[in-house]
């Protein structure tokens, strides 16, 4: 009896807890029921609103009924290309930035800057035992104080003497530089660049980043100091070529790529030239002008274009890969002077 007993109680106990059970998992069915059902009609919901909303796009669009004029739609477009000019803009303020042009020291220049466009800046490479070439250059085609100002408001020709620093800053070189400076007026004094007879690219680079950013002209470009320039010829020919906006001109060559380290005109980076062991297509270093457009290009990225022994050579390089006109300028091979010529050795 107590066996039996035990043994239905047993029974009892094992049916309950199988109720008991049951009773959770009939409780999350009904749950995840309900919810499959609320889910189904808020996605049942949302794809009336996007139906809603189709409709009404094309009807303001005019797959269906239009309801916006053309006037309205006239300005919408108008608007949308202001708003990716603005965008283009705001890139470029931000590639300002960051070369270090700010509203102030565009304000600060504003006081230098002729209100008339230039057509030209050069920039004349010198150095510190130049003095007599310098001396040569203002009494035959710069002109000095009152003179040179002239030449800038007649002719829209601007000419600065460029030169850096002494390796041993304000030593005698730089004292003397100074004191011609004060008395002339008419030098770029590169602070942060030191003379040297391997930075002549560096110093082209830094010239054309300086002379954008204080001139606005339509070409800059660059001239030695034992070069006499013919400043009506060379107005005259820059005219005929101001329809161009990417323009690169100069006397151009192509010459012998030099490897051995004893030669004058010595490559370093002979071996990235080819098997031919020829330069690209360059100006002549003696004289070459280039446009706006390409004057700020070298300034933007100046950090990051390369530099070979050669300054002419370096600056022919930083043009490839752009779309670039060559212009192949005969007055500008000083080394054969000829009638109409703009420029000759002295």
């Amino acid at each position: 009896m107590l066996g039996g007993s035990a043994s239905k109680g047993a029974g009892s106990r094992g049916s309950s807890s199988g109720y008991g059970s049951r009773i959770p998992t009939l409780l999350f069915s009904m749950f995840a029921t309900f919810a499959s059902i609320y889910v189904a009609g808020r996605l049942w919901q949302d794809s009336q609103h996007r139906v809603y909303l189709i409709k009404e796009l094309d009807r303001i669009t005019g797959q269906g009924q239009s309801a916006i004029s053309v006037e309205d739609t006239l300005k919408i477009i108008a608007c949308r290309e202001q708003q990716k000019k603005l965008s283009a803009l705001e890139m470029e303020l931000g590639s300002a930035k960051q070369e270090g042009f700010t509203a102030d020291s565009l304000a600060e220049n504003d006081a230098t800057r002729p209100k008339k466009r230039q057509l030209v800046v050069l920039g004349i490479m010198t150095v510190f035992n130049h003095k007599n070439n310098r001396d040569a250059v203002r009494k035959a085609w710069m002109g000095s104080g009152a003179t040179l100002k002239k030449m800038e408001m007649d002719k829209g020709i601007t000419a600065r003497f460029v030169i850096g620093r002494s390796a041993k800053r304000g030593d005698t070189l730089d004292r003397t530089i100074d004191s011609e400076n004060k008395q002339t007026d008419d030098f770029i004094i590169l602070d942060d660049h030191v003379e040297s007879t391997d930075g002549l690219s560096k110093k082209a680079k830094l010239f054309f980043a300086h002379a954008i950013h204080k001139w606005d002209a339509e070409y800059y470009g660059k001239v030695n100091d034992n070069i006499y320039v013919n400043i009506d010829a060379l107005g005259a020919t820059l005219a005929t070529y101001l329809n161009k906006p990417r323009a690169y001109i100069g006397c151009m060559k192509s010459g012998e790529v030099f490897s051995e380290r004893n030669h004058k005109w010595y490559e370093p980076d002979w071996w990235k030239f080819g098997d031919r062991k020829s330069y690209f297509r360059h100006a002549s270093g003696e004289m070459y002008v280039m446009s706006r457009a390409l004057a700020k290009f070298i300034s933007i990225n100046r950090s990051v274009l390369r530099s070979y022994a050669h300054d002419d050579v370096s600056t022919g390089s930083w043009f490839i890969g752009l779309d670039v006109q060559h212009v192949d300028e005969a007055k500008f091979c000083c080394s054969s002077w000829s009638s109409g010529a703009i420029c000759a050795g002295v």
